[in-house]
């Protein structure tokens, strides 16, 4: 969708001199303001939230101007050198794009692979995305670049087990998170290299990090700053912004981060409320209550939801994600009607297409159910605390196909013919006996946070259950290459 945002409109009083709309009103009272280096050193999500668009009237923080002026320090990194020994270091731990492997021998093989009585069918688009695979190399030329230097994660760089177990095996710390939300960043000292991760860090974080004179190695993907800056727009001319994501997850507290006031909604049912509120009014308290932690301080629904803006967490479903962005444009259209619209509504598309692919691959891939080309079940492959990952599965689930979705190989007991593996809302199951006999067809995907070399070995297993004698796929040299990325 095109950006539907236009300058604020004006209305005239009976003086005859334009007058700004409540929007543009709004947007001056309330600045944001990030909070000082010492106010975060150990916040909860909760106080993450609460300072990403703090109300007060304090000296106004421009977020963004801040993150530009961060490319002035000589202490900032947002881009990958695309060093060779790094690419080769990340392939012989299997934490990148397969040349030799069975997923890449697939690629050459039309998606396909018969092994026995098994018939995998790959879906033709999965696995690590360009920004992932972007910010793990930056990580990896981040520690061949500094040796002997401490390193500094503020999160996991992306949601797999393995690839960030690498990086700890390299000696890169990590900030843990506490249950509560909290980190500590105590252990940080001037001087020091932090990377921030692919879904990025909460600006509160980076101005900490600068305060501190540390190299920010910025690893945030391109798509995820799309998004700030869709907040940041709307923030500018008094919008409030509604978010689809999950508050709770990192880069929606990133990018609450980055804008004024906004409220979270998880869903479509949640963004059904809100919209119900702005035509019907309703109780307040009630509202307050449902979004507490997902909103900004202060936030006040009778007021802060007169102008509104659309934006969305990368990951989450493309469908759910127009489907709200259409609810919200026809409540404001409902609301305030056709000649308001375009001032009191702002919509940019932020849907990363990494996410859209490999969710329109899995619809492709089980849209012959019922057919001889239909799949037997679908074998999802990705970090338990992935959303993207999540929302494969539930595509699945939702088709009615017995969908398995684990993190990692040792999830399957070849012994026992058992999985232990997770359904798309949460639950974490035991199946026994779960391969059948005889012939198979086996749709497969991973989520975008998931090497190739994490799929072979759950296919590895897979072919070993069926077949005890199975000896393991040869490597051999494809003709699949890996491009080095393009900045944007």
């Amino acid at each position: 969708m095109a950006s539907r945002a236009a300058p604020a409109a004006s209305s005239s009083s009976s003086s005859g001199k334009a007058q700004p709309t409540r929007c543009a009103a709004a947007a001056r009272r309330k600045p944001l303001r990030v909070a000082a280096a010492a106010d975060v050193q150990q916040p909860s999500a909760k106080d993450v939230l609460e300072g990403a668009a703090d109300r007060s009237e304090a000296e106004p923080f421009d977020a963004r101007a801040f993150r530009r002026s961060l490319n002035s320090t000589g202490r900032y990194t947002r881009k990958p050198s695309n060093d060779a020994s790094s690419l080769a270091l990340m392939e012989e731990h299997g934490v990148g794009y397969s040349t030799t492997g069975l997923v890449a021998q697939m690629r050459e093989t039309g998606y396909t692979w018969k092994q026995g009585d098994v018939l995998v069918k790959l879906a033709e688009a999965y696995g690590f995305c360009w920004g992932v695979e972007r910010a793990v190399q930056m990580a990896y030329e981040a520690r061949k670049a500094y040796p002997g230097q401490r390193i500094h994660i503020t999160n996991e760089i992306i949601h797999n087990p393995s690839v960030n177990q690498r990086l700890k095996e390299m000696d890169v710390q990590f900030i843990d998170q506490g249950a509560d939300g909290s980190k500590d960043f105590g252990n940080v000292k001037d001087g020091e290299v932090v990377i921030l991760p692919a879904f990025g860090a909460s600006v509160q974080e980076m101005r900490l990090l600068n305060d501190r004179n540390v190299q920010i190695v910025d690893t945030t993907c391109p798509w995820v700053s799309k998004v700030w800056n869709a907040v940041d727009n709307q923030a500018r001319k008094g919008h409030t912004s509604i978010i689809h994501g999950k508050w709770e997850h990192e880069e929606t507290i990133a990018t609450a981060s980055f804008a004024g006031t906004y409220v979270i909604v998880k869903g479509l049912k949640e963004a059904e409320y809100v919209c119900d509120y702005i035509l019907n009014g309703g109780d307040r308290a009630e509202f307050l209550a449902k979004f507490e932690n997902a909103m900004s301080p202060g936030f006040d629904p009778d007021t802060d939801l007169e102008c509104i803006g659309m934006a969305n967490q990368t990951t989450m479903l493309k469908g759910e994600t127009e489907a709200i962005g259409k609810l919200l444009e026809k409540t404001q259209l409902q609301k305030y009607g056709p000649a308001e619209l375009n001032q009191r509504f702002m919509i940019m598309d932020t849907i990363c297409d990494a996410t859209q692919e490999r969710q329109d691959a899995v619809y492709d891939l089980t849209g012959q159910q019922g057919t001889p080309a239909g799949i037997d079940m679908m074998l999802v492959v990705g970090g338990f605390n992935s959303s993207n990952t999540s929302h494969l599965q539930e595509i699945g689930e939702m088709k009615g196909i017995p969908s398995f979705w684990v993190d990692s190989a040792a999830r399957i007991d070849i012994s026992a013919n058992k999985i232990t593996h997770k359904l798309a809302h949460g639950e974490l199951v035991e199946t026994d006996n779960w391969l059948p006999e005889g012939p198979l067809t086996l749709g497969v995907t991973s989520g975008a946070s998931t090497p190739d070399k994490a799929v072979e070995d759950v296919l590895d297993r897979v072919f070993r259950i069926k077949d005890p004698s199975f000896a393991g796929i040869a490597p051999r040299k494809t003709a699949v290459a890996k491009g080095h990325h393009e900045e944007e």
